[in-house]
């Protein structure tokens, strides 16, 4: 049977996506921070059938040494930034069957703020909203800005994740029963007392209790992502995630992280087939093969090693400048930006920290990087999904701006639905609806067996009130 390829595309809400491009005409310079663009890109993506766009979001900046380093305002790195999730709503209103997946951290948010904020959007978007949840991203300068004295090592950023998720999930789904909201005008009764649930929560990182004051929503839970893909990250997308969202660099190294996540999730009750793994891509396209390849070398041409630099020390926290270029990768040592650091030690154990600069310079935190003839670059992303066993792709721009999703859409696109490989799903289908098939979460989701009250209870907010 030909596998259906899920599409969506990766963006973010500042000058340039990843590396800087924003003083190429093609680029996304002087729109950016107009939210007619958004809403343009989000139509084009919606008319073409894609299933979803992808916003990668931090509060945080590159910084060394607690400071931002000149490049990162003067070059446009990943600063300045606008906040997508204000703009889904826009967006919603604006498309009739685009998905919107948002990014947004565990780590300075508070869970009820959070579960209020994606259940409003679930509702005004009517069953069309993500979260791809991060521990965090940036997270010094996070910690800095947001004055956070403790601070946690990698594992210990997971747990923390852990609880704040089950809080969410805890007034999602158990809250309310089925049935609570009846806005009934002749009884004057708009909720039924009796169906409603404090939640009660009392743990190491997370205290909260009450009732969730929205009502059920489409998909009640937003459709879970996940993107790390360090061991405790695959760990903690194999419990939680429904979509698991991988940066892919050969396909051999794809299909181990698939069928690790899969695995594990079975082994935590789940279905296989209750997540799905998306990859990154970056798509250059052109008539010819000859044209393709030389849109893909002006684009990295336009990619400084110095600018590598600064990017990969905001992502994992170290200066690579001031370390021995003939240094071991596999030595290196951080609690920020694991998942990085472990692809490229995975990749070579060998590899000196003098490679890694000159490969990020034109990967960064890029996925896959097809070129060639739309017939080329069709083969080849058959090639991927087949041979890893991903279930979708997420195309990240070029120089910025939309015509990496234009050429795509015109000319490979085509080719995909004549192979099978696109499914025009319309109607009101929820976002979840697009990768289970459901609107809800599935019944082997861990989610099922919370209650209300955490486990705990005896250590709960209201016994400890009482005791006291």
């Amino acid at each position: 049977m030909t596998k259906r390829i899920k599409l969506g595309v990766f963006e973010m809400m500042n000058p340039n996506n990843g590396m800087p491009t924003w003083t190429d005409p093609r680029g996304r310079g002087d729109e950016w921070d107009n939210l007619e663009y958004w809403v343009t890109l989000a139509r084009e993506l919606d008319d073409a059938g894609f299933d979803f766009l992808f916003f990668a979001d931090t509060y945080g900046y590159a910084t060394l040494e607690g400071s931002m380093p000149n490049e990162v305002a003067a070059h446009g790195i990943q600063f300045p930034a606008l906040d997508p999730m204000l703009a889904i709503a826009t967006l919603a209103r604006e498309t009739e069957n685009l998905g919107f997946v948002v990014t947004s951290p565990t780590t300075v948010e508070r869970p009820y703020a959070m579960a209020r904020r994606f259940a409003t959007l679930d509702r005004f978007t009517a069953g069309r909203i993500g979260w791809n949840i991060v521990t965090g991203s940036s997270q010094a300068t996070t910690d800095q800005l947001f004055g956070v004295t403790e601070v946690l090592s990698h594992d210990e950023r997971y747990d923390a994740a852990d609880e704040f998720l089950d809080t969410c999930l805890r007034y999602w789904e158990h809250s309310w029963q089925d049935g609570a909201e009846v806005r009934d005008r002749e009884s004057g009764t708009y909720v039924d007392p009796e169906k409603l649930h404090a939640v009660e929560v009392a743990g190491r990182f997370q205290r909260s209790r009450g009732i969730f004051a929205v009502p059920p929503t489409p998909q009640r839970t937003p459709v879970l992502f996940q993107a790390g893909t360090s061991d405790r990250g695959r760990a903690y997308a194999a419990r939680n995630a429904e979509a698991v969202f991988i940066q892919g660099q050969t396909i051999e190294s794809a299909a181990v992280h698939v069928g690790d996540i899969r695995e594990q999730a079975v082994r935590n009750g789940r279905s296989a087939e209750d997540v799905s793994v998306v990859t990154g891509m970056t798509v250059t396209v052109a008539e010819t093969s000859e044209e393709a390849w030389m849109l893909r070398e002006e684009y990295e041409n336009l990619l400084g090693l110095d600018d590598a630099a600064v990017m990969f020390a905001g992502i994992t926290g170290l200066d690579l400048t001031g370390i021995d270029p003939a240094w071991r990768v596999v030595d290196l040592k951080t609690d920020l930006g694991q998942t990085l650091v472990q692809r490229y030690a995975k990749q070579d154990p060998d590899m000196r920290v003098g490679q890694i600069l000159d490969q990020f310079r034109t990967k960064a935190i890029r996925g896959f990087q097809v070129t060639g003839s739309p017939v080329e670059v069709a083969d080849e992303i058959e090639r991927i999904v087949d041979g890893s066993g991903i279930d979708g792709i997420m195309l990240e721009p070029t120089f910025g701006g939309t015509a990496a999703y234009r050429a795509f859409i015109e000319l490979v696109l085509p080719i995909l639905a004549e192979r099978g490989r696109t499914e025009d799903l319309q109607g009101e289908v929820t976002l979840r609806e697009r990768f289970t098939g459901a609107p809800r979460l599935a019944q082997s989701h861990r989610a099922r067996t919370l209650t209300a009250r955490a486990a705990d209870d005896h250590h709960s907010i209201g016994a400890e009130t009482n005791e006291s």
